[in-house]
């Protein structure tokens, strides 16, 4: 599943889309999560005026309407010309007056093209939680929110209430760098350990946009270029291979029915008696 580095990328590669106008709109399959909006053709004569980013979400913002993006599991979006051949799974087209059209490509079909309204805003923006590039992501907020959390501490960062894009991928590599347990229970953790993980996110999920965020499988950006975050992974994927700090072999858990590789010696659960 494309995680925050992936999305982030993903946005940044749309950026030749800007102050473009939609010339057309074909959907050619409307079966998402959600049935990709019926009269989304009303982005004809529309310019593409902004894209952010909202944990995995990505806000296209027309003149006139804005909409909702999010990739689900195996989601992509690329800029192609008219002329390019049609993939199996690709759903919708939007072609600009650049000569480029954006295809939205997803096998599984998990994605969701909605529009950006008031429902869409409390149902789908306003529940999340702190962007973890931010300033509103610090120790103190981290530490005060897994106070009462039982759940291992894995769980507890992909929870998207409590922050938002910290998967799978990059929980992994930040708890391995600071030799905690994924299953280590979050209320269990000091404030001087969340203060260290709390800059291990941050600077994972940078090295991670920086490179371009990570292709295990099939993901590239819009412009079909991979990311080589994989190639510096430590501990996510590496079961059954050796600790590369200690030469013990990488063991792996099911938490929260995600994969969860970890080092047993450097990664002790700590039991902490009440």
């Amino acid at each position: 599943m494309p995680e925050l580095p992936e999305v982030e990328t993903t946005k940044a590669s749309l950026a030749p889309l800007l102050e473009q106008t939609v010339q057309a709109v074909c959907v050619r399959n409307d079966r998402l999560r959600w049935p990709i909006p019926a009269d989304i053709s009303i982005l004809k004569g529309q310019k593409l005026l902004g894209l952010t980013r909202r944990s995995k979400y990505i806000i296209a913002e027309f003149e006139q309407h804005s909409m909702l993006w999010h990739l689900g599991m195996s989601g992509s979006f690329r800029l192609c010309k008219p002329e390019d051949e049609l993939r199996k799974h690709d759903h919708l087209m939007i072609r600009f007056n650049t000569s480029l059209e954006l295809r939205y490509h997803d096998p599984r079909r998990f994605g969701c093209i909605v529009w950006l309204n008031d429902t869409t805003q409390q149902k789908l923006l306003d529940p999340l939680g702190p962007e973890p590039l931010t300033a509103n992501f610090d120790a103190n907020y981290l530490y005060q929110t897994l106070k009462n959390k039982k759940v291992g501490i894995k769980i507890a960062l992909m929870d998207n209430h409590v922050v938002v894009g910290v998967g799978n991928i990059y929980a992994t590599e930040s708890l391995f760098n600071l030799r905690i347990h994924p299953a280590q229970p979050a209320n269990t953790l000091n404030l001087k350990q969340v203060q260290r993980l709390v800059i291990e996110i941050k600077r994972i999920l940078q090295q991670a946009i920086t490179l371009g965020g990570s292709t295990l499988r099939d993901y590239s950006n819009a412009m079909g270029e991979n990311g080589y975050f994989q190639q510096t992974l430590l501990a996510y994927g590496r079961a059954g291979e050796m600790c590369v700090n200690c030469e013990t072999i990488l063991e792996n858990i099911k938490l929260g029915q995600r994969a969860s590789v970890f080092c047993p010696h450097c990664q002790p659960l700590k039991i902490i008696k009440e």
